[in-house]
């Protein structure tokens, strides 16, 4: 076999090549070699001379040094993008020398030269030997030598041929989906595992791969309890080491089998492979002495008989002759030997008959074959076309007779005879020891099942037409000597069978526990040639546990569920990926269809309730737990699966059909996007927004979450990636379930529009923007965030979709506090749809707030019967099914107070101010360093006023003012103080400032001098003084407006509804409020701020709602 030795290959620098050139042992790099030998061609090249430089001269500038400015010259065009786009000559290289075989899988027995080298082998077997011989050897075992002509005596022919039927279309089903999947790309070693995890993800993967484990090691159990039962009952005299049952002899001499098998797989596995030609050979002689044997019969019968007793077939091994004259016979059934001994009343009335075991293909027990002969537990087998005189039966003397070891019926023997058809893995699991596994799978397991099933079946034939029938009953054959029921067909010798099918049993023992511990290699290294010994020994416990059942009847349908289990995903998988038409879909075998796929899954589920419903169920939900726990823990790799196409599919099905119709009221839910804040370390500044969201959801529906980078893509792609992963991570600590999605645009209004636009897809489109209250809107130099916030809302009322806005959302509760106890109030002041409504009874699905009580307030005016809307509020939430606390609150008129009214015109004198303030940015910060010494001046004097002064309007402010520049400083300083401070601030600051007019009036009159002060003006003087006039003019103007009449009915309503708010809600756990629009005049903006910072003053948590104009809750089911 071809050996090659790879080492590793490492760039060697320059100079560094002595190691090479002394011994040449040192790995040398192929771009150092080649760019070696390119140096002495161009040295040695005699067209390399003045006359060639000139030439190129016109295109390459002779003075650069030509050995760097060559290097590559040929693809300089793409030489950037070599790392993600490799050459083509590269790429291809690159695929020659694949190699698809795996570590750890290789031998380790031949000794090392002391340098670290790995053999690697290079795939060398072909169909024939690497697929074919393999799966027949797997296939044909130890249920065709010691269990099928029982299973034909007692199902007939034909419910014989039905079971082989069955077993061997499914299984030529499944080869057929497997040979699909297997050709469908490059198979590495891992067989079956590979192929289900690759098409039906790693969960189905290593659901069906350690099912497959479990079943081939349960298998390694039958063929050593075969070999076992072979050895105790056929070769070696019967001498018990346990002598109360056989089921402890094979308990105790299985385990010794298995552990010397054990030993001679940890010693070498080499040895394993050597002799299992050896095996298979002796499965082939077997087979051919059978039909030799079969052919024999026609021209001359064997000399085996069996000696029936009436029409009961008796145990011919304890005596010789068939006759009541044999002694050995004779005290079988009488008291001592003499002819006037007590005898069994059954034995003395029917007479003995000798009839010959197998008459031949020329006889007529084919038509008393034809049909089954099943029957209970411990019946006594009987010819039927005898008769005999009924005698009163004696439990003592049913011993000699052959009977049922236990009930027979078709369920149970289509689970005892399906592992003799499982090993059509075999050559899948052998892929990469394969020349061409794509060609070599398909045809040789197939072919392997065609040739396993026409033995199989004319074996059923041959067996039901030339032996008789009490023979094929008789299990183990104690009729004919105790010889197995198969030998006694056999041709020259029944030993031939014997010895067979025994070396048979023990190399596919060996083959099992050779096999499987490679599948749990992960388990690590026992020793220091690589074997995995932790992985043997754990199956070498595994089959223990088959063994101590002690019965190869009862191992056999508990491996045949496993394997049927692994079928049945191999035509799963075949069926998703055709059904499917994934683009990667292409194997080169085209004999297959999704509809004998399905046909063959089918058939695996149906035999797997059809050979035991109970041992169905415990595989299904090893398997489902098996799923759950690979799910849980994660999959490493993502291997493009075709459960992940299947998700596709079934999400594009699903979003064509929400587009067909509308969504009705009754299958409304929030549908939430979720718009974030990232911090200058693009993390996520207000987690307790995902919280919140996940407690509004509560796991359903659909979420997405999205954050907008101001800039440009090309700038901030990977700011992007990693701000999207900050996002994923800030929502798995939150337990946020949805999707994530970071915009990079030239504006973060811009991001937001297309945020809103364009989010979702289809029917999956969000219903409702959540986002946070802007709290610094007030203190921001810049108005970006106020004009964002409001544009923000006009455009969810364009797109009617409804807005909730979280005020204090860092107060929120976090989804581990639970509330033990509170309300979550609602002010209905407009309907909104529902909407108000929904929101409490969606949160008290979430733990956090399940405990919190749901009260709703309504307002009344003044001709409004605030009883009668009490009344008609509690059936409105009594036919909506909602429990809530009714209260309806009236608001009478009273007259605008006077601090309404200043408020409102501090706050219209602030966006005067704001307007007119046309400074530049440097300007700007020095006139803000001067306002705040002059407010802090300020303040230390209101510190300082006398104790009996009225609170609030006992000072004031009197600056000495001499220039007009001074003059407008000082009274943008009150201005910028008044917007600043609070409410009871601003008011005395208004006070102060009028005072100040006042007396610098008076001031003025009294004091006012002749002295005049004479000036030169110039053009410039004239105009920068005609400009400061205009300054003074708008200054004075601003403070003798007067407020809007509208702005203040405005303000009234938010303080009016902010009193009684407070007053009843101060102490809930939230308020939610309904949020009134944006003022559609853009002029307004500036004041909708405040008259919503007015509403929501003294409280905590505050959630705005408004909604998107359409009904989300309904009175009927």
């Amino acid at each position: 076999m071809p050996t090659f030795t790879v080492v590793p290959v490492e760039d060697v620098e320059d100079g560094s090549n002595s190691g090479a050139a002394a011994g040449g042992n040192r790995p040398i790099s192929l771009g150092k070699i080649f760019s070696e030998e390119q140096e002495a061609d161009s040295s040695e090249d005699p067209f390399s001379g003045d006359d060639n430089r000139r030439e190129s001269s016109a295109f390459i500038n002779p003075d650069m040094d030509t050995e760097t400015y060559y290097e590559g010259k040929n693809m300089a065009l793409f030489e950037e993008e070599m790392d993600s786009t490799p050459m083509v000559s590269s790429f291809l290289n690159k695929l020659a020398n694949y190699t698809n075989l795996t570590q750890g899988v290789r031998e380790h027995e031949e000794a090392e030269d002391g340098v670290r080298r790995a053999a690697v082998m290079v795939p060398h077997m072909g169909t024939f030997i690497g697929v074919y011989l393999p799966c027949m050897q797997n296939i044909l075992g130890v249920i065709l030598f010691l269990r099928l002509t029982w299973i034909v005596g007692t199902a007939g022919i034909l419910g014989s041929f039905a079971i082989v039927s069955m077993c061997c279309i499914c299984t030529l089903l499944t080869a057929i989906s497997m040979s699909a999947i297997a050709t469908n790309g490059v198979v590495p070693a891992g067989g079956s595992y590979y192929m289900i995890s690759r098409s039906l993800g790693p969960e189905f993967g290593g659901a069906v791969g350690l099912c497959l484990y479990l079943g081939t090691t349960f298998a390694g159990s039958l063929y050593i309890l075969g070999t076992i039962e072979i050895l105790l009952l056929y070769i070696i005299p019967p001498e018990k080491v346990v002598k109360e049952t056989t089921a402890n002899d094979m308990r105790i001499y299985g385990t010794c089998c298995l552990l010397l098998m054990a030993l001679v797989v940890f010693v070498g596995v080499k040895y394993v492979n050597k002799l299992a030609l050896v095996f298979l050979s002796c499965v082939v002689l077997s087979i051919m002495a059978t039909y030799a044997g079969a052919i024999k019969t026609a021209i001359k019968p064997s000399n085996f008989s069996v000696c029936l007793l009436g029409n009961r077939t008796l145990k011919n091994e304890m005596f010789e002759k068939c006759a009541k004259t044999d002694v050995e016979l004779w005290n079988l059934f009488c008291d001592s030997p003499y002819l006037n001994a007590t005898c069994d009343e059954y034995f003395a009335l029917n007479n003995l008959t000798e009839i010959q075991a197998t008459p031949g293909v020329l006889g007529e027990v084919i038509n008393d074959n034809l049909w089954g002969n099943y029957g209970p537990d411990n019946m006594v087998i009987e010819r039927k076309n005898l008769s005999s005189v009924p005698a009163e039966a004696n439990n003592d003397k049913l011993k000699n007779y052959v009977f049922n070891d236990w009930a027979t019926y078709f369920t149970l023997l289509v689970g005892i005879y399906f592992p003799s058809v499982t090993g059509i893995m075999a050559g899948s699991n052998r892929s990469g020891d394969l020349r061409d596994a794509q060609r070599s799978i398909p045809i040789g397991t197939i072919l392997a099942i065609l040739t396993t099933s026409f033995i199989y079946i004319s074996f059923v034939v041959l067996f039901g037409a030339c032996i008789e029938g009490v023979v094929l009953r008789d299990k183990f054959g104690f009729s004919v000597k105790t010889k197995p029921v198969i030998s006694i067909l056999a041709w020259p010798s029944p030993w031939v069978i014997v010895i067979g099918s025994f070396f048979s049993c023990c190399g596919a023992g060996l083959q099992s526990l050779t096999g499987q511990r490679v599948l749990l290699f992960v388990f690590g290294h026992g020793k220091a040639n690589g074997e995995p010994t932790w992985a043997l020994l754990l199956t070498v416990g595994i089959c223990e546990i088959g063994i101590l059942i002690a019965s190869l009847d009862h191992v056999a349908p508990i491996l045949s569920m496993f394997f049927l289990m692994c079928y049945l995903f191999v035509n799963l998988a075949c069926a998703v990926q055709t059904l499917l038409c994934t683009p990667n879909w292409r194997p080169r075998f085209k004999f297959y269809h999704w509809t004998l796929s399905f046909l063959g899954m089918s058939l695996c589920l149906s035999l797997m309730f059809i050979s035991s419903w109970i041992y169905a169920l415990v595989v299904i939900v090893i398997a489902g737990c098996i799923y759950k726990y690979i799910e849980y823990k994660g999959a490493v790799k993502e291997w493009g699966d075709g459960i992940r196409g299947l998700s596709l599919n079934a999400a594009r099905y699903a979003l064509i059909r929400l587009e067909e119709a509308p969504l009705h009221t009754k299958n409304w839910r929030p549908q939430l996007l979720v718009l974030c804040k990232l911090n200058s370390d693009l993390e996520v500044t207000h987690p307790r927004l995902l919280s919140f969201a996940t407690q509004l959801k509560a796991g359903k529906g659909l979420t997405i979450v999205c954050s907008v980078l101001e800039g440009t893509y090309m700038t901030r792609g990977d700011e992007a990636k990693k701000g999207e992963q900050n996002l994923k991570a800030a929502m798995a600590a939150e337990k946020t379930k949805g999707f994530s999605h970071v915009v990079v645009s030239s504006s973060l209004r811009d991001g937001f529009s297309i945020l809103i636009q364009s989010a979702g897809l289809g029917g999956m489109k969000h219903n409702a923007v959540l986002m946070a209250w802007p709290t610094g809107w007030k203190q921001d130099r810049d108005s970006s965030v106020r004009r964002n916030f409001i544009e923000t809302v006009r455009e969810t009322t364009s797109a009617h979709q409804a807005l909730l806005v979280a005020k204090n959302i860092d107060h929120f509760p976090a989804n581990q506090e639970r509330l033990k106890e509170g309300t979550v109030d609602v002010w209905w002041i407009v309907h909104d749809g529902g909407l108000l409504m929904l929101l409490p009874f969606l949160l008290s699905q979430h733990k956090v707030w399940r405990k919190c009580k749901m009260r709703i307030f309504t307002v009344a005016q003044m001709d409004d019967n605030s009883i009668q809307m009490k009344k008609d509020l509690q059936m409105f939430l009594y036919q909506l099914r909602l429990n809530a606390v009714v209260e309806v609150v009236e608001m009478h008129d009273s007259d605008i107070s006077a601090f309404t009214y200043e408020k409102t015109l501090v706050m219209e004198q602030r966006s005067q101010m704001l307007k007119q303030m046309q400074l530049s940015r440097t300007e700007r910060e020095r006139e803000i360093q001067s306002i705040t010494d002059v407010s802090r001046a300020s303040i230390k004097r209101k510190k300082c006023s006398s104790a009996d002064a009225p609170p609030l309007y006992s000072q004031s402010v009197v600056f000495s003012i001499s220039s007009p520049n001074e003059r407008l400083r000082v009274k943008i300083t009150e201005l910028i103080r008044l917007y600043i401070l609070s409410p009871s601030v601003q008011a005395q600051l208004i006070h102060d400032r009028n005072t100040a007019s006042h007396s610098a009036a008076n001031d003025k009159a009294a004091g006012a001098t002749s002295d005049r002060v004479h000036m030169t003006w110039t053009k410039d003087k004239l105009q920068n003084e005609r400009n400061k006039h205009k300054e003074n003019m708008a200054v004075k103007d601003m403070f003798n407006m007067k407020p809007n009449h509208s702005n203040v009915r405005r303000m009234h309503t938010a303080v009016k509804l902010n009193e009684v708010v407070v007053k009843k809600s101060c102490n809930s756990e939230l308020v939610l409020l309904n949020m009134p629009g944006p003022p559609k005049n853009k002029k307004g903006d500036d004041n909708y701020m405040e008259f919503l910072e007015v509403l929501m003053e003294g409280l905590d948590r505050v959630l705005l709602v408004r909604g998107g104009g359409r009904e989300v809750i309904t009175i009927y089911s």
